[in-house]
Parts: structure tokens; C-alpha cells; sequence
């Protein structure tokens, strides 16, 4: 038997590639992050854009809100992890991530967001996934190597 979905409403619009998604829990909005480097905040209910604002000229290809802090995170070719507020679109924070290591690109490919503790992982072309610390002023706490390959996409385990 095959899924049969109902879709109620489509948000159609022409924009630049967009590279990822999020949904924030609370408000009806959608996150895309855009290979141009902009970030466009959409209210899915009234098919509107919001906000948008430009990153880096580099591809941004991860991003998540952080809803409890009032943020957005995101990664992007340029090897940076960036944070913004996404009420004022003042920048956080913004440091190197995932730097190039000999032939590998720094990259950063996939982000999550511990729902309950202050923890962000990422991951990257340069084959590891590093584990974040907001409030430590984002310290590195954990590197994960030992992968053989780019790293696509990192979860927590809920």
C-alpha cells in the first residue's frame, strides 16, 4: 500500500540552491541555508520570508535553530561555525570548526542540537565530528575521529 499524503499548502518560491532545512519547535517558521551563503527565515503559515541575512560567500551547508537560545547555528565552506540571534541577526559567535587538513576541506556538512544539554555536534569533509560547548564558550569537548571518509550527517541519540 502506498503513502498517500494530503498536502494542505506549498511554499513555492525561486531562490538559489538551498542546501539545508530546519523547522523551529515552537513558531511557524522554516530555516534554509543557501549554497550563496544567506540564511532566509520563512513563516510557513503566511508563505512569507521574514528574515534573511548573508553569512559568508561560501556555501552555508548546515544549519538548526537553537530555540531555547534564541539562535541559529550554522556551517559552511569557509570552515566556521556561525551563531546569530535570530530576533536581532547579531552575530553570537563565530569561530573555525573544521579547518583543512592536508587534501581535506573543512567543510562542515552536517550540525544537531542536544534538546536538552548546551551541546552541538558537527561534522565535516575533513572526517570527524567534533562535540561543542555553548556555555563554555563553545569549547571543544570531544573529538570523534577515525572515520575513513567525509562525515554527511551527525544525530543525537534521543
Amino acid at each position: 500500500m502506498a503513502l498517500r499524503l494530503d498536502v494542505k499548502k506549498q511554499l513555492v518560491q525561486k531562490t538559489d540552491r538551498i542546501k539545508a532545512v530546519d523547522l523551529h519547535p515552537t513558531e511557524p517558521w522554516l530555516l534554509a541555508s543557501l549554497f550563496t551563503g544567506v540564511l532566509h527565515i520563512w513563516d510557513h503559515n503566511r508563505l512569507i520570508l521574514i528574515k534573511s541575512f548573508e553569512v559568508t560567500d561560501r556555501p552555508v551547508r548546515a544549519a538548526k535553530f537553537i530555540a531555547r537560545k534564541q539562535w541559529v547555528v550554522c556551517g559552511a565552506d569557509d570552515q566556521h561555525l556561525h551563531v546569530y540571534d535570530y530576533n536581532t541577526m547579531d552575530k553570537v559567535k563565530q569561530f573555525e570548526a573544521h579547518p583543512k587538513v592536508g587534501r581535506l576541506e573543512g567543510w562542515i556538512r552536517s550540525i544537531a542540537v542536544h534538546p536538552m544539554l548546551p551541546y552541538v555536534l558537527t561534522s565535516g569533509d575533513d572526517c570527524m565530528i567534533k562535540l561543542w560547548d555553548w556555555d563554555k564558550d563553545w569549547a571543544c569537548c570531544q573529538v570523534f575521529e577515525g572515520h575513513y571518509s567525509y562525515v554527511m550527517q551527525v544525530v543525537f541519540n534521543p
